[in-house]
């Protein structure tokens, strides 16, 4: 999971709402307190304030960590959901690009939806929250090929209503779950963008320089004057040539075309009148004889961006060049795209082609083609209207919890992989796990408000013999809720005054604003500080583990905590076969590590229990199929790589270790985990 350092700053006026709570409370505790905070952080958030009557949790007898007691303030937690999809999931922005809902901000523009008169319309909003968490994960397909990863508890806008992934027709689950029967409303997925290719790229300058730029040689009784100039309103697609030809060689002066007048916008203009330089763009401008699909997207861009428009829901690319027309045409049709060429009957033979389809079609041209021009993709005010054909073929639980993502946003909705998706945080019934088995965690919060005396009157107690406590193994004790409650200053206080050893687990920052406590702590027992960094490649960690903070985050925490006298232990976990277990991967993960001061590092290679085994064999040989002979191989005969295998990592490791003076603390072995122990359950679901 991610956790956040945000601390919520204190609301002038109380904007804080308390009633009674209404029974029955998921810990069935009396005398609970509903309160919410009308700041953005915290958006539909609903905190249940409770006096709780204990917090010393012993750990079941039969549970593989290797500690007994834990003390968990919270029950339930802030980055929790009761929907939520997969972090690449695409999330369609106000520009009419489109961003994997991981990657999203608080501020972002993008779209939802709100009714107006007898239609539900397409309108911008804003993002005011993100958070993850990790739940048991369920794959929705639709008839158009669209595979959607959510929770259980996640809605989806279809032709019957808001409808949750999973339900029940009676008892205490009862609520609208989907069938294949119903069909979901949006404009089906969303076309993956092209790659700035070379060929793109000369594909945009030909469509843009031939729809709207003015390039020639003329020769004058004084000599012979060469000239480019490219004239637009739109500083998008001007700058975006500009860019493609510095790429080119071709480096253009920018000035001002044409001041704003009352009936027209400003011009601005590149230009340049080198004859090496015309030369080039007269080069980079021929048709090609057999153009790629790369320069046929990258034209449709271009000439788009020149001579397109869309409004009241028509695309129409126009010009009067039968070259210019004939490659639109053929560009339209290789891609699968209907267009009509209309020829209006005017003296300057200007045609149109008019693309044909509805809201998914215009949608997927933008989406394919990307035009740098924004105002010219948006879909404000569209009905939500159209025959995509987004009927439900099959639902299937994953078997296995994943990190998914949700958001808050304006109008309560997004669009998610083109299909509406909800925002609502209203939910008739919750269901509370035991955290120590490993629960799931819900947007309503149990926040034991008595936890610091509660903690010094069982400390107190004559029965309580010193037993170390471990923090953060179920719920990170840092979340942002522990911004505004400040519970832990009261613990860490509690746990220091009896010399009581404790250890916490945590991925967060949030930890570093106790770290004077921690320090008096440390006088007078034993403190443990953990952290996990299995890789730090960036790449790798966006395509893995997009619930997790950086690795940069994350050591750089380890870095203020060494230097403030902790020995931080760091699980190297999980080691990816093939992905993350060369001598590259490990010499930087571990050189990484050992900068950060850590005094001890423990590998850890992915293990695969029935569930996980069959969901990471699905996307291995989706994002790397030419590993999975090798996976086959590892983990043919169970969960668990070979115990060569692993010993050969932990030694690999230590070697890394030893050249990058980690010497003061010893590399663990991969079977077991050093005190304070992360579980290595915990782990791996972070992961998947």
């Amino acid at each position: 999971m991610r956790w956040e350092n945000l601390t919520a700053p204190p609301v002038e006026g109380d904007p804080e709402r308390a009633a009674p709570a209404t029974p029955p409370l998921p810990l069935a505790l009396p005398g609970a307190v509903v309160r919410t905070f009308d700041t953005p952080e915290f958006a539909g958030m609903t905190f249940h304030e409770v006096q709780a009557k204990s917090i010393l949790n012993r750990v079941p007898g039969q549970s593989r960590v290797p500690f007994e007691w834990t003390i968990n303030p919270y029950r339930g937690c802030t980055h929790a959901c009761v929907y939520c999809l997969a972090g690449d999931t695409p999330i369609l922005m106000a520009d009419g690009r489109t961003k994997p809902i991981s990657e999203l901000e608080p501020g972002d523009r993008i779209y939802g939806t709100e009714r107006r008169g007898a239609y539900r319309r397409y309108v911008v909003t804003t993002v005011l929250d993100k958070w993850s968490t990790v739940k048991p994960a369920y794959r929705v397909t639709l008839t158009d090929g669209t595979t959607l990863i959510a929770s259980g508890d996640h809605r989806f806008l279809s032709d019957r209503g808001w409808k949750y992934v999973t339900g029940a027709m009676q008892g205490v689950g009862q609520r609208p779950y989907l069938t294949t029967n119903n069909r979901l409303i949006g404009t089906g997925r969303f076309a993956s963008g092209p790659k700035e290719s070379t060929d793109y790229r000369h594909g945009y300058l030909c469509g843009m320089i031939r729809g709207d730029a003015h390039l020639g040689t003329y020769s004058y009784p004084n000599g012979v004057v060469h000239r480019f100039r490219l004239a637009l309103i739109d500083d998008e697609a001007l700058s975006r040539s500009e860019r493609y030809l510095a790429q080119e060689g071709v480096e253009t002066q920018r000035f001002s075309f044409a001041p704003a007048s009352a009936t027209r916008q400003a011009l601005s203009a590149i230009r340049t009148s080198k004859q090496r330089d015309i030369e080039k763009i007269t080069e980079l401008i021929q048709w090609p004889a057999t153009p790629t699909d790369e320069w046929r997207l990258g034209f449709l861009a271009g000439i788009f961006d020149a001579e397109g428009s869309c409004s009241r829901g028509i695309l129409r690319i126009c010009n009067s060049d039968d070259a210019i027309l004939d490659q639109t045409m053929a560009a339209l049709s290789r891609f699968d795209f209907t267009g009509v060429l209309e020829d209006p009957g005017k003296p300057n033979r200007v045609r149109q082609i008019r693309v044909t389809g509805g809201l998914p079609t215009r949608l997927r041209f933008f989406h394919l083609t990307d035009p740098a021009i924004t105002r010219k993709r948006s879909i404000e005010g569209a009905a939500l209207k159209c025959n995509a054909n987004l009927r439900v073929v099959d639902i299937q639980a994953l078997g296995l919890e994943l990190p998914l993502w949700d958001i808050t946003t304006g109008t309560g909705d997004f669009i998610a992989d083109g299909v509406v998706s909800h925002n609502c945080f209203a939910r008739n019934t919750h269901t509370y796990l035991d955290l120590d088995a490993g629960a799931d965690f819900d947007r309503q919060v149990i926040v034991k408000v008595n936890a610091g005396e509660l903690v010094r009157r069982e400390l107190a107690a004559p029965k309580w013999r010193g037993a170390h406590v471990a923090m953060g193994t179920n719920v990170d004790c840092y979340q942002r809720a522990e911004g505004r409650y400040r519970l832990m200053p009261q613990i860490i206080a509690a746990l220091r005054d009896f010399a009581n050893p404790f250890s916490i687990l945590t991925k967060g920052t949030l930890i570093l604003r106790d770290l004077p406590l921690l320090r008096q702590a440390a006088e007078v027992t034993s403190v443990g500080i953990s952290f996990s960094v299995g890789f730090v490649d960036d790449q790798l960690w966006r395509g893995v583990e997009p619930g997790t903070p950086h690795p940069s985050r994350r050591l750089d925490a380890v870095r203020r905590l060494t230097d403030a006298g902790f020995s931080v232990g760091v699980l190297m976990a999980p080691i990816l076969p093939g992905l993350s277990d060369g001598e590259e991967s490990i010499d930087a993960t571990v050189s990484a590590i050992a900068a950060a001061g850590a005094t001890s590092v423990t590998p850890l290679p992915l293990h695969l229990r029935p569930g996980a085994r069959e969901w990471y064999a699905q996307w291995l040989a989706r994002e790397h199929p030419h590993l999975v002979p090798r996976y086959r191989e590892l983990y043919r005969s169970g969960a668990y790589a070979p115990q060569a295998y692993q010993r050969e990592l932990t030694a690999r490791v230590r070697i890394a270790s030893r050249r990058h003076g980690l010497l003061r603390g010893e590399v663990g072995d991969n079977r077991r985990l050093p005190e304070p122990p992360p579980p290595p359950v915990a782990e791996q679901l972070a992961l998947l």
